[in-house]
C-alpha cells in the first residue's frame, strides 16, 4: 500500500503540473468558472478506480482503456452543444449553447462523467456523489433537458452507458444468460490454453507464467479478456480486417529463425541500461505514458476547452480500437512469450542475461530460470499491443495537432524505478520524446527492453495501429463537422 500511496502523490502531482492544478504543491479546490474538470477534477478522482480496481500496475490494457474510453466519451458528447457543428456519438443534443466560459461545459461533463462512472464502478458511488457534492452539484438530479448544463451531461453520460454496457466486453458479467454470483469482464468465448503452466505441450502457443507473492503465495495467469477481440468497437465493424502475416519465427519448427529471435531478447537482456529500463517501465504503465503525454500536449499548445476534450476523447476510443483488432490476432495466433521460448532452447544450459532485480548481468542463469526485466503479460505475445496503442496514439495525436513536435520529457530520481527500487537509475535520468515519431518508436522498443515481446511482434503491433489509427482520426473528424448517418456508425 505504500508504493500504491507513492504513486498516487506523484501521478496527481504530474496531472496537476500539466494542467496547473497544484500552487506550491498544494491542491486547489476546483473551480468550475475557470477550471478543466476532465484533469484537474475527474481523472484524479478516478485514479484508484483505474489503478487499485482496474489494473494494480495500471498495465491491464484492455480494461483500463475501455474505461478511459467511455469516461473521454462522455466529454465530447457533454461539449458536442457547446460547438457550432460537433454531434456526440452516441446522443445528439440540437440545441446549441453560446456559452463562453467553462463553468457550464464544466457542469456538463461532471454529469457525463458521472453517470459513466456510476455505472462502470457503483461500488465506488460515494465517491462520486461526493465529487458532485462538493462542488455544490446534487447527484440526485436525473434530469434530460436539453436547456440545461446537468440535463446535457446527464444526456450525454447515460448515452454511452446505453450503447456500451452491452458492447461485448461482458461489464455485467451476465453474457450466456447468468443470473447469479456474475463476474464482470469474464471470458464467455470458451478460450482454453494449450499449455499449462507447468508445461509446455507446444512450444509455439502461448503459455500461462506462474506468479508468487514471495510469501507463499502462488497464482497462475489467465488469459485477459479473450473476448475483447469480438467486442464492438467506434470507428470500425470488423477486428479481421487488420490481419497481420503469421508469426512463422515463433513456430519451433523454423527453428534457427526461432532461436534467433530467442537470442536476441537474450542479448538485450543481458545489455540492459539504465535508460532502456527507464523507457521499459514507463510504457509499460499506460495511464502515464499515453496519458500523460497527450495531457502534456493539451497544455503545450494551448488547447482551448473544448479541442482539449476531443483529443483526449480521440487518443482513448484510438487505443480502444485498436485493443479490439490487437486482441482479435492474439486469439487467432496464440504465440508462445519469450520466457517460454528461452526455456524451451536452452533448458538447464547456461545464458548471460539480467538476473533479476539488483543483479545486473550474469552469465550462469539456467535458461528456465530467466524472466524479463518486467512482469510478462497474461496474454498471448502476438502483436505487441503497447506497440499497437502507441502507433495510433502517436499517428492520431500528430494529424490533430497538425505538428509531429512534441518535446515531452519525463524526470527520474536516482534509485526511483518501480522494479528496482534504490538500484535503478544510478543517477538522475531525464527521458526525452522530440516527436511522436519518437514516442511511437521508443514505445515499441520498450517491449524488447521488457523482455515480453520479439522484434517481429513490434513491427505487426505497429502496422495494426497506424491502420486503425486512420479509421479512428477520420471518425472523430465526421463528428466534430456533425457529417455522421447515425448515432452509433
Amino acid at each position: 500500500m505504500k508504493t500504491l500511496s507513492l504513486l498516487k502523490k506523484r501521478f496527481i502531482k504530474e496531472v496537476a503540473v500539466a494542467s496547473l492544478f497544484l500552487v506550491s504543491g498544494t491542491a486547489m479546490a476546483f473551480d468550475l468558472d475557470t477550471g478543466y474538470a476532465p484533469t484537474e477534477l475527474i481523472i484524479p478522482n478516478a485514479f484508484e478506480l483505474l489503478s487499485v480496481d482496474v489494473s494494480k500496475s495500471g498495465s491491464d490494457a484492455t480494461l483500463v482503456l475501455r474505461h478511459t474510453a467511455m469516461i473521454s466519451n462522455a466529454w465530447f458528447d457533454a461539449v458536442a452543444p457547446y460547438h457550432p457543428t460537433q454531434v456526440g456519438v452516441f446522443s445528439k443534443i440540437t440545441q446549441r449553447r453560446t456559452e463562453t466560459g467553462n463553468r457550464e461545459k464544466n457542469i456538463s461533463v461532471i454529469y457525463a462523467a458521472y453517470r459513466v462512472l456510476s455505472s462502470l464502478a457503483p461500488h465506488r458511488q460515494a465517491q462520486w456523489d461526493g465529487m458532485l457534492l462538493n462542488l455544490g452539484l446534487d447527484p440526485t438530479d436525473d434530469n434530460m433537458n436539453q436547456d440545461n448544463p446537468i440535463g446535457i451531461g446527464n444526456i450525454a453520460g447515460m448515452g454511452v452507458v446505453k450503447n456500451r454496457i452491452q458492447d461485448g466486453m461482458n461489464q455485467l458479467g451476465d453474457a450466456g444468460g447468468v443470473k447469479y454470483n456474475r463476474k464482470p469482464y469474464r471470458d464467455y468465448t470458451g478460450y482454453k490454453p494449450v499449455n499449462t503452466f507447468q508445461k509446455l505441450k507446444d512450444a509455439g502457443r502461448w503459455q500461462p507464467a506462474e506468479g508468487t507473492n514471495g510469501f507463499g503465495k502462488f497464482t497462475v495467469q489467465q488469459f485477459a479478456t479473450p473476448q475483447m477481440g469480438i467486442t464492438k468497437a467506434y470507428s470500425f465493424k470488423k477486428a479481421d480486417s487488420f490481419n497481420i502475416p503469421a508469426p512463422w519465427k515463433s513456430n519451433p519448427n523454423n527453428y534457427n529463425a526461432y532461436k534467433a529471435q530467442v537470442d536476441e531478447v537474450l542479448n538485450i537482456s543481458a545489455n540492459l541500461t539504465d535508460e532502456q529500463k527507464l523507457i521499459a517501465e514507463l510504457f509499460d504503465y499506460k495511464l502515464r505514458s499515453l496519458g500523460f503525454s497527450e495531457i502534456f500536449a493539451a497544455k503545450k499548445f494551448q488547447l482551448p476547452y473544448i479541442k482539449a476534450v476531443q483529443m483526449a476523447f480521440l487518443s482513448n476510443m484510438s487505443e480502444f480500437d485498436t485493443a479490439i483488432a490487437v486482441w482479435h490476432q492474439k486469439i487467432k495466433y496464440d504465440a508462445v512469450r519469450p520466457w517460454s521460448a528461452i526455456s524451451y532452447v536452452y533448458g538447464d544450459r547456461k545464458v548471460t542475461a539480467w538476473g533479476g532485480p539488483g543483479k545486473g548481468t550474469v552469465n550462469d542463469i539456467p535458461g528456465k530460470q530467466w524472466t524479463s526485466y518486467l512482469p510478462v503479460a497474461d496474454h498471448a505475445e502476438y502483436p505487441s499491443g503497447s506497440a499497437a496503442f502507441c502507433a495510433a496514439h502517436s499517428l492520431v495525436l500528430s494529424r490533430f495537432l497538425n505538428t509531429d513536435e512534441l518535446g515531452w520529457t519525463v524526470d527520474y530520481k536516482a534509485g526511483s524505478s518501480t522494479y528496482e527500487p534504490g538500484f535503478t537509475p544510478r543517477h538522475n535520468t531525464q527521458l526525452q520524446f522530440t516527436t511522436w515519431s519518437d514516442l511511437r518508436e521508443k514505445c515499441g522498443l520498450s517491449r524488447l527492453y521488457a523482455g515480453v515481446h520479439f522484434r517481429d511482434s513490434i513491427d505487426a503491433g505497429y502496422s495494426i495501429g497506424d491502420r486503425v489509427g486512420e479509421k479512428a482520426y477520420n471518425f472523430l473528424q465526421k463528428h466534430i463537422n456533425g457529417n455522421v448517418a447515425s448515432l452509433s456508425e
